[in-house]
């Protein structure tokens, strides 16, 4: 009540119930209301009523009105208030401190949970390190990980002592709000008893190409050289996950998979993401699929089809082995093998003329993923994967079904898009890049602007260091109700269609294109995926960083190989056999950005996962 009570009163609003003004009363007689002619009211201005909004590195006191100034705050002054209690602060007019206010009371206080950890007898808030004043910190052990009430500090869950690596997956997942991939799964009875007919697809040699360790197969491929047609077959999640049921509310909560180095937390239940969903070799599944009649000489879809059909895939394939089938190394293999090799040769070769065409408006970045490899939940090795050959095979292939599905729906859908770059995002790339000695200009597009640079950057044998700079240039890409085109992808039209598995969009989209009728909360739909899939993101990263910090702290006094990334806050990430942990360097002395150098770590907050790392002079 008092959050839109004194949001009328710094609104003007004079319209206000019985127990509004006997509030209103009590806060006049303490000064911090003041009471104007004609039933209007307006508060003291040494005074502030807002809501905490606590941050990594500092407190914001937003305001109720839009536009009237946040104030920053230190994590000294809360005053027992924490992140979405409802305060009143007084203003401090002190023009030599940083602190503008401070936390006099707590008008409404949510009932929250929060983790915390015992460091010095005492609670510290894992998130922000915030020390919280409470005798019942003595009962604990040294670095145990807790979740409390943020009001009273009373237990919910000892989760474990961060000495325990186990712990790391448990403080990721609180810390970002995903308690519920903790839950049991729901049960499932999956039947594959369609009344409906299907197309019957179960003698075409299709393959699933993946990663080694993958357990779940969205999609499969089969290309007919003979009528220039490729087959695209994607899992039929929405035939066993129906609208509304409480697999179904679950799937969308969730929104996405989330994968842990060596881990996956599945959106669905195993039963489904790992067998009867998923198109494994050698057994009938369930599939919706693409039938694209390819235009070879343009190099684009000339028609497609799509379909619900059974198929079987004859061969479950790594992306390893069609690299090396794609060089010439056919290994030992079978008839079913040759029979599948012959089409993916001449099938490569179209995808590949394909991306050509695309890189024509779409881009090209090097990117490499680096993945964690874990023994007894600690880091024993980073390995680094880079797109080959075979991933770009099945990119591309996935790339066409995606554009034709976005074509299929309605005006009003479910769209991947990517908004091109504000001129002052690209000005500041070229200033960025000319600061690094590579001599470039803005064109006379964004497009021309970014191919330039990088055309540029390859000359100066800096491609990766300045892609790194163009996709941080970017802004994110997100679902969407109505289509804005994906810049980075150089398309007018583009959907997630490919992986219901583990992306609930993909999901929807294939109900959309069965029922042919749109969701009527399509756009809290969008709205939720597309802020859950930033979420899993900083989760993933949050938990990579905690093993990082746990391999740090086990070899304090090792020299590392890192280059700058941030000259500001003197951070630095390693490129050498540890890939990828974050530092802090304490005794930088103006180095450019990308400098490479050697460094020594110094000291670990595995809580934190802060590393302290300093050049050796």
């Amino acid at each position: 009540m008092l959050k839109e009570l004194f949001t009328k009163i710094q609104t003007q609003n004079n319209s206000y119930s019985k127990i509004e003004l006997i509030e209103i009363e009590k806060f006049i007689k303490k000064g911090i209301i003041i009471k104007l002619d004609n039933d209007f009211y307006e508060l003291n201005s040494k005074y502030k009523v807002a809501i905490v909004n606590v941050g990594k590195n500092l407190v914001i006191l937003e305001d109720l009105v839009s536009e009237h100034k946040n104030i920053k705050i230190e994590f000294d002054n809360l005053n027992g208030a924490y992140n979405g209690d409802l305060v009143l602060a007084k203003r401090v007019f002190n023009p030599r401190s940083r602190i503008k206010a401070n936390i006099i009371e707590i008008l409404d206080g949510k009932k929250n949970d929060i983790l915390v950890y015992i460091k010095d007898k005492s609670f510290y808030t894992v998130k922000e390190n915030i020390k919280l004043e409470n005798k019942g910190a003595l009962q604990y052990k040294e670095g145990d990980v807790l979740l409390v009430v943020n009001q009273s500090l009373d237990l919910v869950k000892n989760l474990g002592n961060i000495e325990d690596p186990k712990v790391d997956e448990l403080i990721s997942l609180h810390l970002y709000h995903e308690e519920i991939r903790l839950e049991k799964p729901l049960e499932v009875d999956a039947k594959m008893d369609d009344k409906n007919q299907r197309v019957d697809l179960t003698h075409l040699p299709f393959c699933t190409i993946d990663p080694n360790s993958a357990k779940d197969h969205d999609d499969a491929i089969y290309y007919d050289e003979e009528e220039k047609v490729l087959y695209v077959a994607i899992a039929d999640v929405s035939y066993f996950v129906k609208e509304g049921t409480a697999l179904d509310r679950l799937a969308f909560l969730k929104s996405t998979s989330v994968y842990l180095p060596g881990k996956v937390l599945p959106m669905l239940p195993n039963e489904l993401s790992e067998d009867m969903c998923s198109l494994k070799e050698g057994v009938n599944r369930y599939s919706f699929v693409f039938k694209i009649y390819l235009d070879l000489q343009n190099k684009k879809a000339k028609k497609a089809q799509l379909f619900e059909a059974i198929i079987n895939s004859h061969k479950k394939f790594s992306y390893g082995r069609i690299d090396r089938v794609l060089e010439g190394h056919l290994d030992q293999y079978s008839s079913v093998d040759k029979t599948i090799f012959d089409y993916l040769l001449p099938l490569y070769e179209i995808t590949k003329s394909f991306r050509a065409k695309r890189l024509e408006k779409g881009y090209d970045f090097r990117t490499t993923e680096l993945r964690q490899k874990l023994k007894n939940f600690k880091i024993v090795a980073v390995e680094s994967e880079s797109s080959t050959a075979s991933h770009q095979l099945i990119e591309e292939c996935m790339l066409l079904a995606n554009i034709e599905a976005s074509k299929k729906v309605n005006t009003v859908g479910i769209y991947r898009i990517h908004e091109e770059p504000s001129l002052k995002s690209i000005s500041r790339l070229v200033d960025d890049v000319n600061i690094l000695g590579v001599k470039v200009k803005i064109q006379s597009d964004v497009h021309d602007t970014i191919t330039h640079i990088q055309k540029k950057a390859k000359a100066s044998m800096m491609s990766e260091e300045i892609d790194e700079l163009i996709i941080q240039s970017q802004t994110q890409a997100k679902y969407s109700s109505k289509n804005l085109g994906h810049f980075g992808l150089g398309f007018s039209s583009y959907s997630h269609f490919t992986s219901p598995i583990r992306r609930y969009s993909d999901l929807v989209l294939h109900r959309m294109l069965k029922s042919k009728q749109t969701p009527k909360d399509i756009d809290d739909i969008c709205s939720h995926i597309s802020l859950n899939e930033r979420k899993v993101d900083q989760l993933v990263w949050d938990f990579e960083d905690r093993k990082y910090a746990r391999w740090a702290n086990d070899n304090i006094g090792a020299m590392i190989k890192v280059k700058i990334v941030d000259t500001e806050r003197s951070r630095a990430v390693s490129y050498d056999a540890i890939s990828g942990l974050k530092v802090t360097i304490d005794n930088i002395k103006g180095q450019k950005l990308f400098t490479k150098l050697k460094v020594k770590i110094k000291e670990v907050d595995i809580v934190t996962k802060q590393i302290i790392a300093s050049i050796k002079y």
